[in-house]
C-alpha cells in the first residue's frame, strides 16, 4: 500500500526463462525481419473473449512483420503444442519456432504450468516471455479505466474532472500471494497518479478483496473502487463484480485489449527476439 507519504520503491528485478540479452530495457520489434522469425504465440487463460482477439488484431496491424498466432489455455489446453509444432515444422531446422507471450500482467501460475507443459511436450525451440507487468504503462491504464468508469478523476494533462469520487482503490488481482506481491510495484505508481491510497487484493485467494477494504477503511478511505489488473480472459467476470459489490466498491472495466497491453505485447516479443536470436 502506498498513502501518498512513502517514496515509490523500485520495480523488480525481472526474470526471463531463455537466454538474456545485455541490457535492462525492452526492445520494440525490428521493422524488417527474416522469414523464419520466430512466431509471436499469444497464450490466453481462460475461455476465448473479445480481449484476446483484439489484442492480436491490434499487434498484427501494428507489425505486420509479425506471424502472431492466439491460443486460448483455457478451452483447448493442447492446442498450444500442436500451434508450436507447427511453429517449428514452417522454420528452417535449428531455428526459433516461436515466442509465447502469456496474455497475464502477473504471475500466474496456472497459465505459466500450461504454457511449460506444451513446451516441453512439442519439443520445440521456444521461448517464454514474462508476465506484462509491472509496468507505468498499465498503471496509466489502469488510471483510465478507472476514470472512464467515473471512479477516478480524469489525467492531469484534462483539469476539467477535479471531482475525486472515490478515496480508496483496491487493485484485483488474480494468481494468488505471489501475483498480489508482484502488483505492489503497480500500486505504487497508481498510488502516485491519483494521489490516494491503493491496495492490492487476490480475487482467487488471500488476502483477498475484503482485506485490502478493511487495510482502507482502517486509515480512513470509505469510498472504494476496484481496478481489476486483469486483462480479461483471466477469471470469471462475474467474481470480479461480486468481490465489489461484497466491499460496497464501485468496479471498472478490466484492461482488455487497452492499447497499453498491445504495446507491452509487442515489446516483450523485441525483447525475447535478442535473447533467442542474439545480436
Amino acid at each position: 500500500m502506498n498513502d501518498g507519504h512513502h517514496a515509490p520503491r523500485d520495480l523488480p528485478v525481472r526474470e526471463r526463462a531463455f537466454r538474456t540479452s545485455s541490457g535492462r530495457h525492452r526492445r520494440p520489434v525490428p521493422a524488417q525481419l527474416p522469414p523464419e522469425a520466430p512466431a509471436l504465440v499469444l497464450a490466453s487463460p481462460g475461455p476465448a473473449g473479445d480481449a484476446p482477439a483484439a489484442i492480436k488484431t491490434i499487434v498484427s496491424v501494428d507489425h505486420p512483420q509479425l506471424d502472431v498466432r492466439l491460443i486460448h489455455l483455457g478451452e483447448h489446453k493442447t492446442s498450444l503444442g500442436d500451434t508450436l509444432k507447427d511453429c517449428a515444422a514452417e522454420r528452417p531446422p535449428g531455428s526459433a519456432a516461436a515466442i509465447v507471450v502469456p496474455l497475464v500482467t502477473g504471475p500466474h501460475p496456472h497459465a505459466y504450468r500450461a504454457i511449460r507443459e506444451a513446451v516441453a511436450d512439442s519439443g520445440a525451440d521456444v521461448a517464454i516471455a514474462d508476465p506484462l507487468g509491472p509496468h507505468p504503462l498499465l498503471a496509466e491504464a489502469l488510471h483510465v479505466k478507472l476514470a472512464e468508469s467515473g471512479l477516478a478523476r480524469a489525467d492531469r494533462m484534462r483539469l476539467f474532472n477535479i471531482a475525486t469520487p472515490v478515496d480508496g482503490i483496491i487493485v484485483g488481482t488474480v494468481g494468488g500471494q505471489e501475483a498480489v506481491r508482484a502488483a505492489d510495484a503497480t500500486v505504487v505508481l497508481l498510488a502516485a497518479r491519483l494521489t490516494l491510497p491503493v491496495v492490492a487484493a487476490s480475487l482467487d485467494a488471500s488476502p483477498g478483496v475484503g482485506d485490502a477494504a478493511q487495510r482502507l477503511r482502517n486509515i480512513g478511505a470509505s469510498r472504494l473502487a476496484l481496478a481489476p489488473f486483469l486483462i480479461g480472459p483471466e477469471i470469471d467476470p462475474g467474481r470480479i463484480s461480486a468481490a465489489a459489490e461484497s466491499v460496497g466498491a464501485g468496479c471498472a472495466d478490466p484492461l482488455g485489449a487497452h492499447s497499453a497491453v498491445a504495446q507491452l505485447v509487442a515489446l516483450s516479443y523485441g525483447s525475447a527476439l535478442t535473447g533467442v536470436d542474439p545480436e
